[in-house]
């Protein structure tokens, strides 16, 4: 059977089966890899920051049964001891924090609450470690590709300029290629904003669980003032 333009079906056919696919790799490295092996690493960086954070945070969130009430035990029966080894071997930041808050009972309670208060900031600290980076990659990862692309488009009207003439399969090449920059680095300003919201919304979680324990655990103290 013959097309309009008096070509068989078979020939089309065979002409579309001469078309070699092009890796992903290959288009990588063709659309300028000194822009997007950059953005690769930072995606490896994001996604390796994320899985460590998250682990983080999930043993800052952990649950230790029954720990609030038996600290109150321990301290209303002076057994101070056993509630700073039940906080050393709890590792949790609330824990943390009232072993600090137990070693200065017998002090003002305002002593206590800023005592707690200080090591309650270095646990935020650590606990915020590298999301700062994450920040900045999910807003410098699309300018990057933004700027691979303007590479790409001004390499395009170079090389016309130079061979004096304009080329469809040049522009259209060209361009795509250029075009795969701003892909690659929305992706990964997409991944590393999306996961940095995530942590920062978990953090927040495990600074709300560390203001509870200190108000809990200063209510203890307050307890036989009443």
């Amino acid at each position: 059977m013959l097309t309009q333009n008096g070509q068989s079906a078979g020939d089309n056919a065979a002409g579309g089966a001469n078309l070699s696919p092009i890796s992903i790799l290959d288009m990588l490295v063709d659309a300028g890899w000194y822009i997007n092996f950059p953005l690769i690493i930072l995606s490896i960086y994001t996604v390796v920051v994320f899985i460590e954070r998250n682990r983080a945070i999930s043993r800052a969130l952990k649950e230790e049964q029954n720990f609030m009430a038996k600290i109150k035990d321990y301290i209303s029966e002076g057994k101070l001891d056993s509630a700073k080894n039940l906080c050393a071997t709890t590792q949790t930041p609330v824990a943390r924090m009232l072993e600090k808050g137990i070693s200065k009972i017998g002090k003002p309670i305002k002593d206590i609450a800023a005592s707690i208060e200080n090591v309650g900031k270095l646990e935020i600290y650590n606990l915020e470690k590298n999301l700062g980076s994450l920040a900045t990659i999910s807003g410098t990862a699309p300018m990057l590709g933004f700027l691979g692309t303007v590479i790409g488009m001004v390499q395009v009207f170079l090389s016309m300029e130079s061979s004096g003439s304009v080329d469809v399969n040049q522009i259209s090449g060209g361009t795509k290629m250029a075009m795969i920059t701003t892909i690659v680095g929305l992706i990964v300003g997409i991944i590393a904003y999306v996961a940095y919201n995530y942590l920062v919304a978990r953090v927040t979680k495990a600074v709300h669980k560390m203001e509870a324990g200190s108000i809990d655990f200063l209510d203890i103290l307050d307890e036989p003032q009443k």
